[in-house]
């Protein structure tokens, strides 16, 4: 029986495989050889096809990103610094400066943004979103509000971008402007993680108003009974969000 059985499981191990072939266009003799030789040919087709291919997906990007950070999380920043000192072209200028910035460095960020900004790239769109950003960490939310005004003048697209959607809302709020509470309703539709909806909670949750308090209360019980069916990798991506909202309901600053 365990014999049968083991002859079972590499066939079914090839048949994965040879599904895999034919959805990514391999070449057709890879099905002679994952039948032909079902170990043999499947232990060759992981190693030559499905590994490589696997570290390219975006949940294999995103789960290398977060064990380097782990184990080395001043690389990033590292080898940003060393491209620039290489060769300090502009985009070596603002690949440092989102190295900065991730690595909570937002002044030294600042002042690389600023200096390419003064440059011919002035109006590309991720060196403006890139500026905003570090502009809005320093505290200096008039200035990302002017900058942010620029990208969407030269990129209206971006309008409709999680990122720049939100940091605009965000902006917004510090400048207790009044089209914050639109810029946030507008963040929740380009959505593509937690945050928005976290931080739209915690702007309603400051409001005077009952209503908005109540509809705080309401976004955070949203976000910690989704959390529940989050896979591994959501659930590690809006630790922080997650956290907040359990905090905030546990404190009983946003009634539901």
């Amino acid at each position: 029986m365990p014999y049968f059985f083991g002859i079972g499981l590499h066939v079914f191990v090839a048949i994965f495989f040879a599904v895999h072939a034919m959805r990514n266009n391999q070449g057709i003799y890879w099905l002679f050889i994952l039948f032909a030789f079902p170990l043999l040919g499947s232990v060759v087709y992981f190693f030559a096809i499905y590994l490589p291919g696997l570290r390219h997906t975006r949940g294999a990007r995103a789960a290398t990103q977060a064990i380097t950070q782990l184990v080395d999380p001043n690389r990033a920043l590292r080898e940003a610094r060393a491209n620039f000192d290489r060769a300090p072209t502009v985009q070596h200028r603002m690949r440092l400066g989102e190295a900065l910035l991730a690595a909570g460095n937002p002044r030294e960020a600042l002042e690389h943004f600023q200096t390419a900004a003064n440059g011919p790239f002035a109006n590309d769109p991720a060196l403006l979103l890139g500026l905003a950003r570090s502009q809005f960490a320093t505290g200096d939310a008039k200035a990302a509000d002017a900058t942010l005004a620029n990208l969407f003048s030269v990129n209206p697209q971006a309008r409709n971008r999680g990122e720049p959607a939100l940091l605009y809302a965000r902006t917004l709020a510090a400048l207790n402007a009044p089209g914050a509470r639109a810029a946030f309703e507008k963040a929740l539709t380009c959505a593509n993680d937690v945050a928005p909806r976290c931080l739209f909670a915690d702007w309603l949750a400051a409001q005077p108003d009952d209503a908005d308090r109540r509809r705080a209360g309401a976004l955070y019980t949203e976000i910690v009974q989704d959390a529940k069916h989050w896979p591994r990798q959501t659930r590690e991506h809006n630790r922080e969000w997650l956290q907040r909202a359990q905090t905030a309901l546990a404190s009983g600053t946003a009634p539901t």
